[in-house]
């Protein structure tokens, strides 16, 4: 054999699979179809969040977590319905496990830190028993995507000169190697050299063929969010309506999700193909690095949210309550956009961008610049995106902001009159501490987390008072990002047959495997919970593989 361990993606959850493999001695192949500039993959483009119940940061900002709490959020969340969710809803227990237990001491002892303040992402806004996060849990690392990257990278670069791993990008697998029955490596073709920039589209200049034999073969090639194609192929109509005609994509072009084709070629069984996950708040990037580049704004509660016909939205669909809800209602309308209208006050508070790149202090550890974010401007990356993006428009008056709305679509669907009807009865809402707003009254509960007050929601005020302008609106897209279902694997991550059987040799991770099982999070995620499948699923099959 060429190695005892092959993995196929060098992204994080390959990444982990390989050095934890390597650190029991065995000898470890990593291949990816891009070049070394890309090593880390999707993880450190990310915001960094990860997913700990009752944690330090949780106890300091006076947050009550408990395993109990965190279990009823993510099955009611999951609401798995399907025979074949035994799996899923069994790696669900176990990360739930890991998540209260001993990952953050894991990661802490790798020297990973988290910011002090904790998220409140995915609020749910339903029932106690539905979905959503309870509390805060969306805990942001330190130095974000990078940050989280970090520790695998100098963990792989340390055991390659040691001579147990080695990497070689460029080879892009086509096909996986079987004999009676077992996996025993991957055939596929040598690309030639490409020097794109980090998350760039590369080409598929074939210059060579490789095949490789090993003991055992783990694909962690990642999902479908860069395949527009797929997407709408694996579109739930019946579930959420019509796929959109226009979508802006979250992750790069390479992650197109051939690799599970290959895998299910080879035998694997893929689950729950139809469970996706992607964001509403979409906007197009005005400095894009990959094919139709989309940046996702993670919200305050207080922006107004419109359908693209200027009705504004009920509750729960509300700036980061239900994603899935929310994309739903917005498909309803018959069009693939919507619209937040806001103030310049609710701005420079409430939105951060999703994403490495869009926050330089957090990424940089930039203490003086973080601090940046409590001054009377919105941080750099938003104030950019309101200067120079194609889906801002920034006006004085209402009627001013809508022609300016109206002007970013083929036809003319808003009405000035209505909007402002309906803008001035929330208004009214305000001049009392009690409210029959939903909205209004949750942005009052959101402001009772003191996370919150001190940095992610702004004090309430009327969106028509002149003191708290200009007036802003977004037009949304639809963002692609992660796959919730893939290949169906079993607690140890092998990968398994349409008969449920284990396949010899072949094991599956990160969000080519649903983040464990074929789909642990069912039909909705909690977030800070994509970079936490591909840690676990990738330490399991690192531990387990060859045994």
């Amino acid at each position: 054999m060429d190695c005892d361990v092959l993995v196929i993606g060098g992204g994080l959850a390959g990444l982990v699979s390989a050095v934890e493999a390597a650190d029991r001695g065995l000898k470890v192949i990593v291949l990816d179809q891009e070049g070394e500039q890309n090593l880390g993959g999707q993880a450190f483009w990310s915001l960094g969040g990860l997913f700990f119940i009752d944690s330090p940061e949780q106890r300091r900002m006076r947050i009550r977590d408990t395993f109990d709490l965190a279990r009823q959020d993510w099955f009611g969340s999951a609401a798995f319905d399907r025979p074949e969710d035994l799996w899923p809803r069994l790696w669900a227990e176990a990360y739930l496990d890991f998540a209260s237990g001993e990952k953050r001491a894991w990661l802490h002892a790798q020297g990973m830190r988290w910011f002090p303040v904790v998220g409140w992402a995915e609020r749910g806004g339903a029932l106690a028993s539905g979905h959503g996060n309870s509390v805060p849990r969306f805990h942001v690392t330190w130095g974000t995507g990078p940050g989280v990257l970090a520790p695998f990278i100098r963990r792989a670069r340390e055991q390659e000169r040691a001579g147990r791993l080695s990497f070689r990008f460029r080879h892009q697998v086509d096909g996986l190697v079987a004999v009676n029955g077992a996996v025993t490596g991957a055939r596929g073709s040598v690309l030639a050299q490409d020097a794109v920039v980090r998350g760039g589209k590369s080409s598929r200049d074939v210059i060579g063929d490789f095949e490789i034999s090993a003991g055992a073969t783990i694909v962690a090639s990642g999902g479908i969010g860069g395949n527009h194609d797929l997407v709408r192929r694996n579109w739930p109509v019946e579930r959420l309506g019509q796929a959109p005609r226009n979508m802006v994509s979250g992750v790069p072009a390479h992650v197109d999700g051939r690799m599970i084709d290959i895998a299910q070629e080879a035998g694997g069984d893929v689950i729950n193909p139809d469970r996706m996950w992607h964001y509403t708040e979409g906007l197009r990037n005005w400095d894009p690095i990959w094919p139709d580049h989309g940046i996702r704004i993670l919200p305050g509660p207080s922006s107004l949210w419109f359908d693209a016909l200027g009705r504004r939205f009920p509750a729960p669909y509300m700036p980061g309550f239900d994603t899935l809800g929310t994309l739903k209602a917005i498909l309803s309308t018959g069009h693939d956009y919507s619209w937040f209208i806001l103030t310049k006050a609710i701005i420079k508070k409430e939105f951060a961008l999703s994403g490495s790149e869009q926050n330089p202090d957090l990424t940089g550890k930039d203490i003086p610049l973080l601090l940046k974010r409590l001054g009377k401007e919105p941080p750099g990356p938003v104030r950019a995106f309101m200067e120079k993006g194609a889906d801002f428009v920034v006006r004085d008056t209402l009627e001013d902001l809508v022609a300016g709305m109206n002007g970013l679509t083929d036809e003319p669907l808003l009405d000035a009159g209505a909007i402002r009807r309906q803008i001035e009865a929330r208004d009214r809402e305000i001049d009392n501490r009690f409210a029959k707003d939903a909205q209004v009254t949750a942005i009052r509960g959101a402001r009772a987390y003191l996370g919150d007050k001190l940095m992610r929601t702004a004090k309430p005020h009327r969106i028509l008072d002149p003191a708290a302008g200009p007036l802003i609106a977004v037009k949304l897209n639809i963002l692609t990002r992660k796959t919730l279902g893939g290949l169906h694997t079993d607690l140890k991550a092998r990968a398994l047959d349409a008969e449920g059987r284990e396949i010899p040799g072949l094991y599956a991770v990160g969000e080519a495997a649903g983040f464990g099982g074929g789909g642990m999070h069912g039909y909705n995620a909690l977030e800070g919970t994509f970079l936490g499948g591909c840690l676990y699923s990738g330490r399991v099959a690192g531990r387990s593989v060859g045994l």
